[in-house]
């Protein structure tokens, strides 16, 4: 197919850009295959505005005699008008925007026509392999292995080739395991804590059904973490109600009676629809501009979207507190173990590990617990918090663990490398992107793309040295402590960064971030005088000491 085909109007002149906290400006609308793009003809202020395609939710038309009005609204959440003369143009160029924004294969996405403009300094798709982690684990213990039992994705199609699972368990029974777990996510390693010891694994429910089946292959598996002596905690995303009701369809949870050592904890968190109307609710909200402060406190409480946030964050909590307190190992799981599972598994690793609150460390985290576990963002992040067609797959499961990622850093402003921007970035680049890292569903799908072959990764753009020093936080200092966030309800706030961010000027912010900037190398500078002052002072003593010796012999 050719996106000339779909380009009913390629280009119109005397459109009027609309967007809030900027004056209106007349200019230039081109359609490409890929991307939207308004350019003002000013000499005074030239204007440019790329949006890609892929990061349109929905589109509003509105006509008041021949002038024509497009809203567009994006997965970003910013909202953009473009008043368009001429209604048959109008109508042209909306149909092409909506044609284009809902393409429905993959490989007519950007990301397969990208050629970026940066040098390429790292590749990004092999910066964070398996193996690589496996050779950090191995240097602590030898407990482990790297597992090829799905070198073909033939025993678990949204898992990734290599996984790392007991030693003392082999092949054939994990093969019985996978049979045994809902989509064949079989338990899997997914934090060491060096400290103890402990571990936290990660699969999805296990199949019991009504008749209370089992698998002794199951059971020696998870229970090959633990310790002698000890116990070990299930923590199920999911309400005991759920749980329950899950055996009816096949799956289920684990019976005491066959995990004797292992006490389970229901920590209910909710999925799919939920959240997508949880999402709607208070971006809705945020762009009412009625200030009216009642309407507000009730749109936003009314949104449980903080509610989620504290529900997420606890179950965290509990993960990192049965580890680092209890001296327990963990395995959580949910129904398919690829969306609060890993909400919780990876926030776990943000609160004991300060290697993951480093810039690399959070990308391979990201790499790690979300696109090789196989968290489907194809699906999830199809549409945002706009769009008018019906939810089938979508939710902000991503969007909640970057906002619980947010919460935490800001509660620990010194502890983390990154800053918000790099938090945000990656909210941007989930929903809509130039780079295939996102794509696909599970490394299964991406492997079937060639995407390592046909697209460029985000890693080499975040960690190329211009974009890295964006998303470094100037008050990082590095903490090797276990970091305790607060989950009270006073504690949490809205994520402004994110959620007001197109609903409020953001100049003053911007001053004050660059003055604070300034402020810590101006001290930074002044550290490093006293440092050299100090050292003066320690050779001029060294000196005297030396001469009144010699004056003395």
């Amino acid at each position: 197919m050719e996106f000339a085909e779909l380009i009913k109007t390629p280009r119109a002149d005397n459109v009027v850009l609309h967007r809030p906290f900027y004056l209106a400006v007349e200019g230039t609308l081109c359609l490409t295959g890929h991307h939207l793009i308004f350019s003002s003809r000013r000499h005074d202020n030239a204007e440019e505005l790329w949006l890609l395609h892929s990061n349109i939710d929905s589109i509003e038309k509105r006509f008041v005699g021949s002038l024509g009005t497009i809203v567009i609204k994006c997965k970003d959440l910013r909202i953009i008008q473009l008043d368009i003369p001429g209604m048959e143009e109008c109508l042209n160029i909306a149909s092409s925007i909506e044609a284009l924004s809902t393409l429905d294969s993959v490989t007519l996405m950007y990301p397969f026509f990208y050629r970026p403009m940066f040098e390429i300094i790292e590749d990004g798709w092999s910066s964070f392999l398996p193996d690589q982690e496996f050779e950090l684990l191995s240097s602590v213990t030898d407990e482990w292995r790297l597992s090829c039992i799905n070198k073909d994705f033939s025993v678990c199609p949204s898992y990734p080739p290599v996984v790392i699972v007991p030693k003392s368990i082999d092949d054939e029974a994990l093969w019985k395991v996978a049979m045994f777990r809902h989509g064949s996510r079989f338990p899997v390693l997914s934090y060491y804590h060096k400290k103890n010891g402990m571990v936290m694994m990660r699969s999805s429910q296990p199949l019991t059904g009504t008749n209370g089946r089992r698998c002794k292959e199951d059971e020696k598996l998870i229970n090959a973490t633990l310790r002698p002596g000890k116990r070990g905690y299930i923590i199920d995303t999911r309400s005991l109600n759920v749980a329950q009701q899950a055996r009816a369809k096949g799956g289920g949870f684990e019976q005491e009676a066959h995990y004797p050592q292992w006490r389970r904890i229901h920590k209910c968190i909710e999925r799919f629809n939920i959240l997508q109307e949880s999402l709607i609710k208070l971006v809705e909200a945020c762009n009412d501009q009625s200030h009216n402060m009642d309407r507000w406190l009730s749109k936003l409480e009314a949104s449980n979207w903080l509610t989620h946030i504290k529900e997420i964050l606890t179950a965290a909590c509990l993960a990192a507190q049965c580890i680092d307190r209890e001296g327990a190992s963990v395995l959580v799981h949910g129904t398919e173990g690829t969306d609060s599972t890993l909400q919780v598994t990876s926030l776990a690793q943000i609160i004991l590990d300060p290697r993951c609150r480093t810039i690399r460390g959070f990308e391979s985290l990201v790499v790690r617990e979300w696109l090789q576990a196989g968290h489907p963002f194809q699906q999830r992040c199809a549409q945002s918090a706009y769009s008018n067609s019906k939810q089938k797959w979508e939710a902000p499961v991503f969007l909640l663990f970057l906002d619980c990622v947010w919460q935490i850093l800001r509660q620990f402003p010194c502890s983390f490398e990154f800053n918000e921007r790099f938090l945000i970035m990656l909210f941007e680049h989930a929903y809509a992107s130039q780079f295939g890292t996102f794509l696909g569903n599970n490394e299964n799908e991406r492997s079937k793309l060639k995407l390592p072959q046909k697209t460029m990764s985000l890693w080499s753009w975040v960690n190329s040295s211009e974009e890295l020093i964006k998303f470094q936080n100037p008050l990082f200092e590095a903490n090797s402590l276990v970091i305790w966030p607060s989950v009270a309800p006073q504690s949490l706030q809205l994520w402004e960064g994110v959620f007001l961010r197109w609903n409020r000027p953001s100049k003053f912010l911007d001053e004050a971030q660059e003055e604070m900037i300034n402020i810590i190398k101006y001290n930074k500078q002044l550290q490093a005088k006293v440092n050299a002052l100090r050292r003066q002072i320690a050779e001029m003593g060294t000196g005297v000491g030396q001469l009144l010796l010699s004056v003395r012999f």
